[in-house]
This record gives structure tokens, C-alpha cells and sequence, in this order.
């Protein structure tokens, strides 16, 4: 009994116990990918025309993009406080939605309902920072395979959170808005206690277990696939999406045997005293960042003078950079489209007439391509660029240009095209995320990841607002208009435009295809200025960095166990001796050479030297004669 009691007290403290506690609020962290489903609930609800669902839509994208507060809140605060702001803010903007909508209160002004989902939707910020950076801190060693993981579990969110929805409320988009306030929440509140930072420990299978979730990822997303597919065939019932539900919740927790069975195994090695608990890597990096910084010029004298491509560049030189400036401007327009299409895409499968329960298919294709195009992109860019030095940019171009076909079905509305649309809009904004904050940390480097990065997210509101808000919706509003003027109707207050037929986003989708287009050109002109970049080895610093890592390891460990200092603590020491002014020494007194002391044999002890000058005073007797001997 005491065993158990002590394995599930290493069980709930043990870092896969977190990572898997992270994968499951990662797995429903991605509400904004739903908004298709209760979109039109909203619109037809409050009364509100095509540009100002457009609007909240936006609002919407905006808070799920913008995550500084998070960020800075992370900076300053354990992740459980992250989690719980995050748990707070999901509920409330959320439940603010669904009370109007249901007619709990009256009809809100647009700001207020824009700030309400905008509130909602940052609400995933917090999820991703609290969790997603607590486990890039954690496993250090493979934060590419955690970052691919769990954002491919936000990809399928979507479709998790669909089929849950179905089990517990039917067809009722109006407590879908519910739905995803608390669930979220709950799970998060759950899990406060396991999300923390831990010392990083390194273990050489921890890739194979990585590789393991991805593998119990694989098996969800072909189960939704297949089971999307079905719900598109035949009529389910609620005791059949019940069934279905208790199978995604079956493996979503699969992934507890890994954990369990590798926390069974280091409990085991710390009983039987096996595992080197000495932190030599921390403690050497703990003591080496303490280390005395160079004095560093402003970074305002440096802004238009940045460094090779691959180096560490200031936020300001980032900035200024052409690169980056054609990287922001690829994003905003290339993201923006794929965003108005998933965005629109009850309002196009309504006007192209399809039904409601054909609506929610393409909503879940859109989140299980959207998973297959993260990590898709992520291994397969990386393979070719391992293997055939292929440029991480020429991958987001032929996204791109993949992009534009689906966006030229949903102009000319061919017959099921929205099936194969749907598919292709989710794998491209899918795949787009791991290339974009790949090429920004390959161009400007490791140092200002995170800042840039941001920078990088805001680019996709400009993008969905000009898109979206000035072209979809108000093209979609002035054709609906038009036909109600051919059958004789006048619009009333508040009345919702419903249009009907391929003419409501004809026109807007062949502009959005020529924006995609003219990223693509920009996405080319990068691959033009990056070609040097990487026809080298962008990973040989890393490489060199961990040799000497390595190396700097093993001594401290073997310092640190015999009693010594790490290698770190030395040189930093010897670096502040030499800086600091040498102590004044006193002068020597010189004895005179004709100084003779009349020792006993071997000399005064060294202890008791003082006595014995007292008791045999020196006499000074002067120098022999020069004798000169003659041959």
C-alpha cells in the first residue's frame, strides 16, 4: 500500500503526467475553429448582416492570434496562474455570447459582442502559453517534436470537440456557444496542479516516446476521418454520436499507458537508486547565465544594419528586414484567405445548398486536414531539407499555390467542390504555421523567438480584415441585396441577408485567389534572397553548441561529485580576478648579506619560528676578507 501510495505521488509529479495533462488542453483549445458551426446562430439570432458577422470574426481571429498578455503575465507567474486566467476568460466571453443568443438578455451593441469573443478566443493564448510553452521549457532537448505534437492536437480540437458537442446536445448550435466556454475550462482547471515547470532531465528514449503520442495522435485523426465520413453517409442518432464520443474520449486518454509505463520505470530506477539525481546541466547553466554580460551598442544605432542571415537579430533589425517585411506580407494575405474561407464556410455551403448536418462535415475535414497539415509540413519540410538542402520557403509556396486551387472551387461552385475545398483549406492552414515560425527563427535566430514570433501572428488580422470584413462581406451583403430587390422585397431592420446561389462568392474568392497569388510571388522573391541561407547548414552551430555542452557536462558532473567546481564557476571566477584591481602587497624586508643566524641544526620549527628569533638573536659580524690565490 505504501508503494502505491508513493508511484501515483511520482506518477502525479512525473513531466509525461504533464506533457500528457498538456495534450489534453491542447486537444480542446481550438474553439476558433468551430466558429462555422454556430456562426450562422449568431447572425440569424441578433439580426446581424454578412459584414458584421465578418466583423465579429474577426474579433474573433484577433484574440486568438494576439498572445502578448499571456506572454508577459508567463514572464512574471507560475503556469497555473496562466491556466486559470485562461479558464476564466474561455467561461465568461463565452457564456457572454450565449446569453443574448439564447434571449437570456437583450441584444448587445457589435463592440460589446466583438469584445466578448475576442475575450473568448484569447482565451486559447493563455491555454497555448501555459501549456505548450511549460513543455518546450521541460523536454528542451525534442521541443520540435513536442511543438509539431501539440499544435497538431489544437489541428484536431476541431473535430473532437464536434463530436462531443453531438453526444451531449444534439443539433443545438446554440449550446454549442456553451459547449465551449466551460469544457475547456474544466479541463483546465483539472490539470492546474500537474502544469508546472520541472528541472530538465535528459533521457535517451524520450524521442521514442514522443514518437509514440504521435502515433496514438495518427490513430484519432483516421478514426475521426472515418467516422466523419460515415456521418455523412447515414443518419446517426444521439445514442450513436454517444458511442462515437466515448471512442475519441477512449483515445484521446490512451496515451496514459505510455505515461504510466514510463513513470513506472523511472520510479522504479529512483527505488532501487539508479537514476544520477546531480543536475549538473542546470546547475552549470544556472551559474553560467550569471555570468557578466558585454556592454552591448543600442539597438537603434544597429536597426538598419542587420546581421548574415541565420544570426541573432534584434526585434528592431527583424523589423526593418526586407525578409521579414515579405515573410509578414506573404502571412497576411496567404493566411487571410485560407482564414475567410474556413470562417465563411456555413454561409458558402448555405448559399450553395447544402444541409446543416453537411455544414458540420466540413468543419471537422477542415480541423483533422487542418492537424495533418501541421505535422505533414513540419517532418516533411525537415526531411528535405536534411536530405536535399530543399528551402523551407519553396515548401510555403507550393502551399500557397495548393491554396489557390481550393480557392477557385468555392468561385465557380463546382459540383461537391466544397468537400475537396474544405480538405484543402484546412491542410493549407495547417501546413502554413510550422513553416512561417520555422523560417523566422532560421532568418533571425534564436535569441528574440518569442517576440518575433508575435510578430509573425499579427500579421493574420491585417490579413482576415481586409479579406474578409472589406471583400466577402461586403460583397456577399451588396449580391444578397440585389436579389432582394429582383423579388420585389425592402430590407427591414435588422433583417438578416440570406443569399443564395455561386454569385455570392464568386467575386470574392477570385479576389482572394489573386491575393494568394501575389503572396506566392512574394513567398518566390524569399526564396530568391534565402537561397545561401540554405544551401548551407543552418544546424552546424547547434550541433557545435551541444558537443561543447556535452563536454562542459561531463566535467561539471565529474567536479561536482568528487568536490569540485563546475568548469563554468572557474572560468567566471578567474575572468573576475583578472578584472579586479591587485590587492597592494607589502613590501619584503630585505635582510642584509652579511646577516648570519646562528641556527640550531634543521632550523626553527615553523610554528614556534617567533620564540626562537627571541631566544637566538641574530649577530652581525663582518664580511672575511677577499683572499687572492695566485697560481
Amino acid at each position: 500500500m505504501k508503494q502505491i501510495s508513493s508511484f501515483s505521488l511520482h506518477l502525479i509529479k512525473g513531466r509525461w503526467s504533464m506533457f500528457f495533462a498538456s495534450v489534453l488542453i491542447m486537444s480542446l483549445s481550438g474553439a476558433g475553429y468551430i466558429f462555422a458551426l454556430y456562426s450562422g446562430e449568431i447572425k440569424t439570432t441578433l439580426g446581424y448582416d454578412q459584414s458584421t458577422l465578418n466583423l465579429v470574426s474577426t474579433f474573433k481571429d484577433l484574440g486568438g492570434t494576439v498572445g502578448i498578455m499571456s506572454g508577459l503575465i508567463n514572464e512574471i507567474s507560475p503556469p497555473w496562474v496562466v491556466l486559470l486566467l485562461g479558464a476564466a476568460m474561455s467561461f465568461s466571453g463565452y457564456f457572454m455570447i450565449w446569453l443574448p443568443v439564447t434571449g437570456k438578455i437583450a441584444k448587445p451593441p457589435v463592440w460589446q459582442m466583438c469584445l466578448f469573443i475576442f475575450i473568448g478566443a484569447n482565451s486559447q493564448t493563455f491555454a497555448n502559453t501555459g501549456a505548450l510553452v511549460t513543455c518546450v521549457t521541460n523536454f528542451p532537448q525534442g521541443r520540435g517534436a513536442v511543438l509539431g505534437l501539440l499544435k497538431g492536437f489544437v489541428g484536431l480540437s476541431g473535430a473532437i470537440i464536434s463530436q462531443l458537442y453531438h453526444a451531449f446536445y444534439g443539433h443545438d448550435p446554440k449550446s454549442l456557444i456553451l459547449f465551449i466556454g466551460w469544457l475547456p475550462a474544466v479541463v483546465s482547471l483539472v490539470f492546474l496542479p500537474i502544469i508546472r515547470v520541472l528541472k530538465p532531465v535528459r533521457h535517451r528514449n524520450d524521442l521514442k516516446i514522443l514518437y509514440n503520442f504521435l502515433y496514438v495522435s495518427l490513430g484519432l485523426a483516421g478514426f475521426l476521418m472515418a467516422i466523419i465520413i460515415a456521418q455523412h453517409s447515414f443518419q446517426f442518432s444521439k445514442a450513436e454520436y454517444a458511442a462515437t464520443a466515448a471512442v475519441v474520449v477512449t483515445l484521446l486518454l490512451a496515451p496514459m499507458a505510455i505515461v504510466i509505463r514510463e513513470e513506472l520505470k523511472l520510479w522504479k530506477a529512483n527505488q532501487d537508486q539508479m537514476v544520477d539525481r546531480l543536475p549538473t546541466k542546470s546547475i552549470a547553466e544556472d551559474i553560467c547565465s550569471k555570468t557578466p554580460l558585454e556592454k552591448e551598442v543600442s539597438c537603434w544605432r544597429t536597426a538598419f544594419t542587420p546581421p548574415e542571415r541565420g544570426e541573432d537579430f534584434t526585434i528592431l533589425q527583424a523589423l526593418f528586414s526586407m525578409d521579414m517585411l515579405l515573410l509578414f506580407a506573404a502571412t497576411a494575405f496567404g493566411v487571410g484567405g485560407v482564414l475567410t474561407a474556413i470562417d465563411n464556410l456555413a454561409q458558402i455551403g448555405q448559399s450553395l445548398g447544402y444541409k446543416k448536418a453537411t455544414i458540420s462535415t466540413f468543419v471537422s475535414l477542415v480541423s483533422i486536414w487542418n492537424y495533418l497539415g501541421r505535422v505533414g509540413a513540419g517532418f516533411v519540410s525537415e526531411v528535405l531539407y536534411v536530405k536535399y538542402k530543399f528551402p523551407r520557403p519553396l515548401m510555403l509556396t507550393i502551399v500557397l499555390c495548393i491554396a489557390c486551387v481550393g480557392h477557385l472551387l468555392i468561385a465557380f461552385g463546382a459540383s461537391s467542390g466544397l468537400y475537396f475545398s474544405s480538405v484543402v483549406m484546412g491542410f493549407c492552414n495547417g501546413a502554413q504555421w510550422p513553416l512561417i515560425f520555422a523560417i523566422i527563427s532560421e532568418i533571425c535566430g534564436l535569441k528574440y523567438y518569442s517576440t518575433l514570433l508575435n510578430w509573425g501572428a499579427a500579421a493574420i488580422p491585417v490579413g482576415t480584415y481586409v479579406l474578409n470584413v472589406v471583400v466577402a462581406g461586403r460583397l456577399y451583403d451588396k449580391e444578397a441585396e440585389r436579389q432582394m430587390r429582383e423579388k420585389g422585397m425592402v430590407r427591414k431592420a435588422g433583417q438578416d441577408l440570406i443569399c443564395m446561389g455561386v454569385e455570392c462568392y464568386r467575386t470574392s474568392f477570385f479576389i482572394i485567389t489573386g491575393a494568394t497569388v501575389f503572396a506566392c510571388l512574394l513567398s518566390i522573391i524569399l526564396v530568391v534572397r534565402t537561397t545561401d541561407l540554405y544551401r548551407g547548414d543552418i544546424y552546424r552551430k547547434f550541433r557545435d553548441e551541444e558537443e561543447v555542452e556535452r563536454k562542459t557536462g561531463e566535467d561539471n558532473s565529474k567536479a561536482i561529485r568528487y568536490g569540485g567546481r563546475p568548469r563554468c564557476v572557474a572560468v567566471r571566477r578567474r575572468s573576475q580576478h583578472r578584472a579586479a584591481p591587485r590587492p597592494e602587497l607589502r613590501p619584503r624586508r630585505q635582510r642584509p648579506f652579511f646577516a648570519v643566524r646562528d641556527d640550531p641544526p634543521g632550523g626553527p620549527h615553523p610554528r614556534r619560528r617567533s620564540q626562537h628569533h627571541a631566544a637566538h638573536p641574530v649577530e652581525l659580524r663582518p664580511p672575511s676578507p677577499v683572499r687572492l690565490h695566485t697560481v
